[in-house]
């Protein structure tokens, strides 16, 4: 079995920087599990991935625009602390969610000044060239009710309550 649209795969992955830095892994966890076609991974690793087979291991490189885009000086904006809690405190690295007209947006404090919070729309990974080791561990066909959920229920998958 082929990797392929509507399949669910699981993947043993390592995510690095250019620069070598570990930015994320399955290692010492189980494989992720998502369904092919629908969206759930970076389209650079999905492409990568496709037509693939069950103990295939590459590396791949995916360019920013496959991936989280590249940045956007745009999404940086300062707003006035009185937007947050009275007392709050606000630090850089602090990240919140928001509406935006596209949706749920995460929001990243870059900067605090006496007045003003600096924060910054962009993905943390937007503008980076995105490194895996990907090994692949598993290929199915996905149920029905996972097609029709968008994603996969079970072990590496989604779990409802």
């Amino acid at each position: 079995m082929q990797v392929s649209p509507r399949k669910v795969v699981h993947i043993h992955y390592t995510l690095t920087s250019d620069d070598g830095d570990i930015l994320d892994s399955s290692r010492g966890q189980g494989p992720l599990a998502y369904i092919h076609g629908m969206g759930n991974i970076i389209p650079g690793l999905e492409n990568a991935l496709t037509g693939r087979s069950v103990g295939d291991k590459f590396t791949v490189s995916i360019p920013p625009e496959e991936a989280y885009g590249l940045r956007d000086d745009d999404l940086v904006q300062s707003v006035p602390k009185t937007a947050f809690e009275e007392g709050q405190e606000i630090l850089p690295g602090m990240q919140f969610h928001a509406q935006s007209p596209e949706g749920l947006q995460l929001l990243t404090v870059i900067g605090v000044d006496d007045d003003e919070v600096i924060l910054d729309g962009n993905h943390p990974m937007a503008g980076l060239t995105l490194n895996f080791e990907v090994e692949i561990t598993g290929i199915r066909d996905a149920t029905p009710e996972e097609l029709d959920h968008g994603h996969v229920h079970g072990p590496g998958g989604h779990h409802h309550s």
